[in-house]
């Protein structure tokens, strides 16, 4: 199969977005092999999903029995079908169909669905700023652009959309000023490089990136360094542990936190320096929550770099993904022994996110990535939080 069926219903993973954001239900039958499955998948309040492979369904139908094989999955209609890049799965909607199951296919699989991305403004921001916090549902990633009079900025760009935040600012009558990277990533190709060529911004990442090899110009962040954008100001905080150089950024009362801290769990610190160095970097975090981030005020909205898969849009914030660093400390609940956490953290480390031995030097500048690999590489689960799958 080279195409999807062109007479097949289908919906558009951007609609099946808003969908499962609205809360409604969606049924969901995936026949991709069962460890695709279970690595990464669609998911959400009101999503529920079965898996059966192709090639099982397909032999049913060829021995005759396809009515009773459908039958014992128990589907409750209407039914989406999902595979890799919709074409198999336009077959199988075809043969739910002729079985009278209204079922669709979902244009583009999961290929597809690694292509929605959608924006929300952040509220609480300074009067003189407008943020809008981007969230690609595929993998959890959430960036940000600042816009303040005629400059903007955008923190953690991905490079897969980097022409939206260009066109953003654009539309909000502003120039992309800096394209600012609050770490060296490991779970996406970073857009801080292509937006620096192809606009006039500055790329910024943290003073430390030059340590682990940075290898084209930037300006570079050293703690309490302010950035101007408009009327508004970006201010570093250092804020190491998920890796050695991470630097937070704040704007007003709003925590622009990385991978540092999320609104459930924080980064893990064995992506830059593997197993040997993992207990080491897990004190340091353990510092910046303590000593840094947990010190701020309780209202400060904390706007992280990732949420996890299933996360539920905040409803106080203008549903976008954030919550203020009091309700956060109160959730996570960090130990008071350092040790503690530590071994908490040990113990809680998913599998790590895919390609990142590659990914890593890409956004160094080390290592050149065509824009198919690229996106090919960032499929599949992030896993950068501590105990949080898919995240």
């Amino acid at each position: 199969m080279t195409d999807e069926n062109a007479d097949t219903p289908s919906i558009s993973p951007d609609d099946l977005h808003q969908r499962i954001q609205r809360g409604e239900r969606v049924t969901l039958l995936d026949v991709r092999n069962r460890d695709e499955f279970e690595a990464w998948r669609i998911s959400g309040d009101g999503v529920a999903a079965t898996q059966v492979t192709y090639a099982e369904l397909m032999a049913a139908k060829a021995r005759g029995d396809v009515e009773e094989f459908v039958a014992d999955l128990d589907l409750r209609e209407p039914v989406v079908a999902v595979c890799p890049r919709g074409e198999a799965s336009a077959t199988v909607a075809d043969v739910l169909r002729g079985e009278g199951i209204e079922a669709r296919n979902l244009a583009g699989g999961m290929q597809g669905w690694a292509r929605v991305y959608v924006s929300r403004e952040l509220p609480g921001t300074p009067d003189d700023a407008t943020v809008l916090q981007y969230d690609r549902p595929a993998t959890g990633c959430l960036s940000y652009l600042v816009a303040s009079g005629d400059e903007a900025a955008v923190v953690d760009p991905l490079r897969a959309f980097a022409d939206r935040y260009a066109a953003a600012a654009d539309e909000l009558g502003a120039d992309l000023r800096y394209a600012i990277d609050t770490h060296v990533h490991a779970d996406h190709l970073s857009g801080v490089q292509r937006l620096a060529r192809e606009t006039a911004g500055q790329a910024v990442l943290p003073a430390g990136a030059t340590e682990r090899g940075l290898a084209f110009d930037a300006t570079l962040l050293q703690d309490g360094d302010q950035l101007r954008v408009g009327d508004a100001t970006l201010t570093a905080l250092r804020a190491p542990g998920h890796t050695t150089e991470l630097t937070a950024l704040r704007l007003g009362d709003v925590l622009f936190s990385g991978d540092a801290l999320f609104v459930d769990s924080f980064g893990r610190p064995d992506l830059e320096q593997g197993d040997d160095g993992a207990a080491d970097l897990a004190g340091t975090l353990y510092d910046t929550l303590t000593d840094r981030l947990f010190a701020l005020p309780d209202d400060t909205l904390v706007a992280p770099g990732h949420r996890t898969p299933d996360a539920e849009p905040n409803p106080d914030e203008n549903d976008t993904y954030a919550a203020r660093i009091g309700a956060v400390r109160e959730r996570l609940r960090v130990p008071d022994e350092k040790e503690a956490f530590v071994e908490r953290v040990l113990d809680s480390l998913p599998a790590r996110p895919a390609n990142y031995e590659d990914i890593v030097p890409a956004n160094l500048g080390r290592e050149e990535i065509g824009d198919d690999a690229a996106f090919e590489m960032e499929l599949g689960p992030n896993n950068c939080a501590v105990g949080a799958e898919g995240d």
